[in-house]
């Protein structure tokens, strides 16, 4: 925002903050390079058995630099990073950045097919993962053209990684960077409503975000001496975000290298991190934990919410439990976090809180997108913040599609309260409409969640030829015997009758990403391919 315009959201903020931020115009790593001149023997980042201060990981991080730009990387070359959480990723990512190449991020559990699509879009002449993810870059037929740094992530004797590391280069030559117009990683979106495609996020877009956070949380929290848990994976913009967050701070990254809840619980323990920027299907896993004790969790300061919505239901739990409230944001790859519930005063579980300051949104009418709908009422969600995204990589049509004089359309519907806190409704392409009827499956996922025997739900719509869709509910039982019959019973009770499930179907488990959202669109397809009743 220009100024600070009056909105209700303002009212909200921490005394103190300001809707407007003052933003540094530096590159992410000389962000990176100020912490640690400032803190170099902090703790900077755990990772097992592997301990880095501020100044051993930017030593690291200078001497990768040197390597890659003495095998002639130049500014803009993009460098692919398929790698689990790890120290390696992120020295891996300021190297790159301090030359002014940009990261394109790939996820691990990509089959050789996604990783081609993603090396051919964005032109990546360089890869790094371990050795076994060798074997899919040999499979794309594109090896002789992109130079491959093997990493072993569990040791530092073997791979070309430490190899270049350890090699003795004279200091890497500044590269000039324009924070607002150069990019700084290609994060690429999902593909399920299309081609995948990668979001250009500037090395400013990036900065603004943390500064944009940090007056909301800074009240509660000390540089240095935070500890946060690295458990969002780093290939995905969640990751990112809490990686720049714990810089800030000055703080240690404690890295979790998968989404599994044991792993999680024993890292909990062990190093009693203070900052838990968590998934909503991580909050259900511990919670349905036979071994979580109240203590477990008793080390956080700052317990967050974020890559999908997150349950009433499992927030009160969690509360009744812990005694900790879960703050939930908002954030997507094109803009990052534009919203987040006060971490002080005022706390409506169930919304994803207010706008972030320097973040201006409102809600449009689904039809046209033009006209601004008055509070209660469900529309689009729009944002402008000085984190979204200077567009998409080699796709003016699909960036025209949502940039729109500043604007960025999220393509997620929901609405804003009097007092301005914004609830999510769903994905504009995740509505049913079944008889006429707009039915909104995270208003159905709610009331299931609530039913003491439903450990998960997702909830979608499958073709009908009468009512044009009906409404499913895939469901994880957290024990056996509730049947179908009981499942309607509670909703019927709940819920008007159009939106009760039509279809109902118990799994063992839900398909989910490497961030553990649950994957709708894979229950979706199979829906669609087999009427409903796969």
């Amino acid at each position: 925002m220009k100024e600070a315009e009056i909105r209700p959201w303002h009212a909200f903020y921490p005394d103190g903050v300001s809707p407007l931020v003052e933003i540094p115009s530096i590159s992410l790593y000389e962000f990176f390079k100020r912490t640690a001149s400032q803190y170099p023997d902090e703790k900077a980042v755990i990772d097992g058995e592997k301990t880095f201060t501020y100044s051993q990981l930017k030593e690291a991080v200078d001497r990768l630099a040197a390597a890659l730009q003495h095998r002639g990387f130049q500014k803009g070359d993009r460098l692919a990073i398929m790698l689990p959480n790890s120290v390696e990723y992120v020295i891996c990512l300021f190297a790159t950045l301090r030359l002014g190449g940009i990261v394109v991020q790939v996820n691990p559990m990509y089959t050789t097919h996604e990783l081609k699509h993603i090396l051919e879009d964005s032109g990546s002449i360089w890869f790094v993962s371990e050795g076994v993810q060798g074997a899919k870059l040999e499979q794309t037929g594109m090896a002789e053209s992109i130079t491959f740094l093997q990493v072993d992530t569990l040791s530092d004797e073997s791979g070309t990684f430490y190899q270049w590391i350890s090699e003795n280069h004279a200091d890497a030559t500044n590269v000039e960077i324009a924070p607002r117009e150069d990019v700084a990683l290609l994060q690429y979106t999902g593909g399920t409503t299309g081609r995948s495609k990668g979001v250009m996020l500037t090395h400013s877009n990036l900065i603004s975000n943390v500064f944009q956070n940090f007056p909301v949380i800074s009240k509660q929290l000390q540089i240095p001496g935070e500890r946060l848990l690295g458990i969002a994976p780093l290939f995905h913009i969640f990751g990112i975000v809490t990686l720049n967050r714990i810089l800030m701070l000055a703080g240690t990254y404690i890295i979790v290298r998968r989404f599994k809840v044991d792993q999680a619980l024993e890292v909990i323990r062990q190093y009693r991190p203070t900052i838990f920027p968590g998934m909503p299907t991580l909050y259900v896993a511990l919670l349905q934990h036979p071994e979580l004790k109240k203590d477990d969790l008793s080390s956080f300061k700052l317990c967050q919410s974020g890559t999908a919505p997150l349950p009433i239901e499992v927030a009160q739990q969690f509360k009744r439990k812990t005694g900790l409230n879960i703050i939930e944001g908002y954030g997507l790859s094109e803009g990052l976090v534009t919203h987040g519930t006060p971490t002080t005063g005022a706390i409506r579980v169930g919304t994803i809180g207010i706008p972030l300051p320097e973040c201006d949104a409102k809600i449009v009418d689904v039809a046209t997108g033009r006209h601004e709908l008055p509070p209660g009422e469900t529309g689009e969600l729009v944002v402008k913040a000085p984190s979204i995204m200077k567009g998409y990589w080699r796709n003016p049509q699909e960036t025209a599609a949502v940039l729109k004089d500043g604007w960025l359309f999220t393509g997620d519907l929901a609405s804003m309260g009097e007092d301005g806190f914004f609830s999510i409704v769903g994905r504009k392409k995740e509505m049913i409409i079944a008889s006429g009827y707009n039915v909104y499956p995270s208003e159905i996922e709610e009331v299931l969640y609530q039913h003491e025997a439903v450990s998960e739900a997702c909830v979608f719509g499958i073709p009908d030829e009468y009512r044009g869709e009906t409404v499913k509910a895939v469901i994880v039982r957290k024990y056996p015997g509730i049947t179908e019959e009981e499942i309607l019973e509670w909703c019927n009770q709940r819920l008007a009758r159009y939106k009760v499930p039509r279809v109902i179907q118990f799994r063992e488990e839900l398909p989910k990403s490497a961030v553990g959202k649950i994957l709708r669109r894979v229950l979706v397809d199979e829906g669609v391919r087999t009427g409903g009743d796969s």
